[in-house]
């Protein structure tokens, strides 16, 4: 009768395990960028598509502190609740970040800038 309470016990324990994983946010390092077309870019000289680069890089790196931030919080409704927070508008957010950075780059790299 033991064996079968600590089987029992162990499935509970798994499956809580388990559904804590439920609805995570995805890591900064897993979020890649959305396409965007260099067209926005095309009017930039090479100072403006570096303040642009400039600007984009800083902002993406708001964005990965506040989406380590929502794992973070995540996590821990996970543990009391049962389930995470998932992506929310960081996750959207650094998407779209990231893809301009390319775009900048891309239109750094038509125009022969560094």
């Amino acid at each position: 009768m033991a064996k079968h309470i600590t089987q029992h016990l162990v499935l509970v324990i798994a499956c809580l395990v388990l559904v804590g994983c439920m609805n995570m946010p995805t890591p900064p390092s897993q979020i890649t960028g959305s396409y965007m077309s260099t067209l926005n870019y095309e009017e930039f000289d090479e100072v403006r598509l570096a303040a642009e680069l400039d600007s984009l890089t800083r902002r993406e790196a708001q964005l990965v502190v506040a989406q380590e931030q929502r794992i973070k919080t995540s996590k821990m409704q996970a543990f009391w609740w049962g389930f995470g927070e998932g992506d929310g508008i960081e996750a959207s957010e650094l998407a779209i970040v990231r893809g301009q950075k390319e775009a900048v780059l891309r239109a750094m790299q038509a125009k022969g800038y560094k």
